[in-house]
């Protein structure tokens, strides 16, 4: 799945229009860093347009986008998605008024790389390839939380385009020809979680084309810092897992019982601790070490909470169409 090598005179030449679609909630916090990553781009300036859809925010995203647009030597389209609720409507919001060929995303919380559009675009050069999947970094992180999501690749591609069911691609770093949308419709957009495998796996399982990972296409993504965000995005995983089995059958996560927690919690006290306390002392463990699997069981059990009390709401299943 790893692209090919393509020759670099032509590479340098395959420069085609660029709309890249970012859904923004309440972002003002993430709006410098973000701006700043976007000027920092390499791909030719004059071949992108940055379609930054503001969904309904109570902060001043939209007021900040507007001024922003109207002094930046790049591209900046603010655009406003008020009725529906969900990143997804406000990606759709962001197609609809697209006018490049390649459709790239992010996220208003992510930190894309100077190379990463130039690199995500690439695979496009083989005209079979209408889906592209750049990789997810995580932001350097020094608190507990974040050294396990590290250590874990909780946010990496690999864990999406491993997939058993079919591979995808997370929008937090993915890219879809435009005329695509034209063949699968558009997102879901009542649906809140899941909608970047369900859009990839519509287009593939059509056989519309293929998928490719740009591994050096790299987006940097912030983990979560406290137990709350932890449990709330491992509950939404569950969630995601609910919605894709009602809507592609795919197979729902088992849930571990209270015997087998029992039982991986005595041997990480009994064997694990000790172990990894000597590894600790002698330089090759970490303190965070310790914590990898009550935290990996932790996540495990909002996965199959989130997964249990969830129940896809009857209007998810709408597509968009242009």
């Amino acid at each position: 799945m790893n692209h090919q090598s393509v020759d670099v005179n032509t590479a340098q030449s395959f420069v085609p229009k660029v709309s890249v679609v970012i859904p923004i909630y309440n972002g003002e916090a993430d709006l410098p860093d973000l701006l700043s990553c976007l000027l920092s781009q390499t791909y030719p300036k004059e071949q992108v347009e940055y379609l930054l859809v503001d969904n309904n925010s109570s902060d001043r995203t939209l007021s900040i986008l507007q001024t922003t647009a109207e002094n930046s030597p790049i591209t900046i389209r603010p655009l406003s998605e008020n009725n529906i609720q969900s990143s997804y409507a406000a990606r759709n919001t962001g197609i609809k008024a697209a006018t490049g060929e390649i459709i790239a995303f992010t996220d208003a919380d992510c930190r894309p790389q100077p190379q990463w559009l130039n690199t995500l675009i690439q695979p496009f050069i083989n005209p079979e390839v209408v889906i592209v999947a750049g990789e997810i970094l995580a932001l350097p992180g020094t608190s507990l939380l974040e050294k396990f999501a590290d250590k874990q690749e909780t946010l990496s591609q690999k864990h999406t385009l491993a997939h058993k069911f079919c591979p995808y691609g997370q929008t937090a770093n993915l890219a879809i020809r435009q005329h695509i949308f034209t063949k699968s419709g558009l997102f879901r957009p009542y649906l809140t979680t899941g909608g970047d495998a369900d859009i990839c796996w519509r287009i593939l399982k059509a056989n519309l084309g293929k998928l490719e990972f740009a591994d050096d296409a790299i987006v940097q993504h912030r983990h979560r810092v406290t137990i709350k965000e932890l449990s709330s995005q491992w509950r939404r995983y569950g969630r995601s897992n609910r919605y894709l089995h009602e809507l592609h059958g795919i197979e729902l996560t088992r849930e571990i019982k209270t015997k087998e927690y029992i039982y991986i919690l005595l041997r990480w006290l009994l064997k694990e601790v000790p172990k990894i306390s000597i590894q600790n002392i002698i330089g090759q463990a970490s303190f965070a070490d310790l914590f990898n699997t009550p935290l990996g069981l932790f996540t495990s059990r909002e996965r199959s909470l989130g997964q249990k009390k969830a129940q896809l709401p009857e209007n998810a299943k709408v597509i968009e169409w242009f």
